[in-house]
């Protein structure tokens, strides 16, 4: 399926609270509100269903995934998703059967579930305590075909390897969508409290890769257990050179929408030669951990 010449592309930024109901009342709106300023493909942010509850390793929380099957909320977003005629790639906490995954499934525009994803770099520090909670993920990295285009999509912390992304352009997307939370860490943390080199790495992905990167982030203070954190917000997309294009700052909440220029950026791809230019035969030391490729 090629894609459209253009997309006109939603990304939705959104406080969240620890109702279930509350929080899906409010994505269903944002995508209704993004739909009805003609957008064609609507990012929601990571785990929008609760507060981000990896703050803290707790063995209640785990109470909160559910199987893909018979999911609680996912089938009301394909049926939006039908309703609308919009694709939505929607991120979940699931369980199936003793694994539980930080996953991620694309609905296309007539609500078909074109499959589902599970994040394949998981993160372990203060405030970000996903190894608790997520198994890493066995899917491998996915690019869906949807009726806008091929849609590669990773999962915040994804986000800061190289690897993802060039993985998913490979396999044939048209532009690269990230859910995320995060946001400030707690005060032991030497790391900076920055959303500008968060933005930096995905910019470096739309730089190397000739391709819009966009990301959707969550606002607002959140108290889980003994930790309070704050979600920096700044979604934003960038074009196909590296430029923001659109951004919100730290507390707006909606849907900021771009229009993706698909046949510009596959043109100016083939003229940078990145892709033509690659040497596979020579990045066996990717495929290690050590950086010593080994034969025999």
């Amino acid at each position: 399926m090629r894609a459209p010449d253009t997309v006109k592309l939603a990304v939705v930024q959104m406080h969240v609270t620890d109702q279930l109901e509350d929080n899906v009342t409010r994505a269903v709106q944002h995508v209704r509100d993004a739909a009805a300023q003609g957008a064609q493909v609507i990012l929601l942010p990571e785990l929008f269903e609760n507060l981000y509850f990896c703050q803290v390793e707790r063995e209640e929380y785990f109470a909160l995934a559910h199987p893909l099957e018979g999911h609680p909320f996912i089938g009301r977003f394909q049926e939006l998703a039908r309703e609308l005629g919009v694709v939505l790639p929607v991120s979940y906490f699931e369980a199936a059967g003793q694994a539980h995954y930080n996953s991620l499934v694309c609905i296309d525009a007539d609500g078909t579930l074109l499959g589902n994803y599970r994040k394949t770099h998981i993160p372990d520090g203060p405030g970000y305590e996903e190894k608790y909670y997520f198994n890493p993920g066995d899917t491998g990295f996915k690019v869906w075909d949807t009726r806008y285009g091929r849609v590669g999509v990773g999962i915040c912390w994804d986000q800061w390897y190289p690897e993802t992304a060039r993985v998913m352009m490979l396999q044939g997307a048209d532009f690269l969508l990230y859910p995320t939370a995060i946001g400030s860490e707690p005060a032991e943390v030497e790391t900076p409290n920055s959303h500008h080199m968060w933005q930096r790495a995905m910019i470096g992905h739309a730089v190397s890769n000739s391709t819009y990167v966009a990301a959707a982030n969550r606002i607002g203070t959140e108290v889980v257990g003994d930790l309070t954190q704050t979600y920096y917000g700044h979604t934003f997309v960038s074009d196909y050179t590296g430029e923001i294009v659109a951004e919100f700052g730290e507390t707006e909440e909606g849907a900021l929408i771009h229009t993706l220029n698909i046949a510009e950026a596959r043109k100016f791809r083939a003229g940078m030669g990145f892709f033509r230019d690659r040497r596979p035969e020579l990045y066996g030391p990717l495929l290690t951990l050590d950086g010593v490729t080994r034969r025999g």
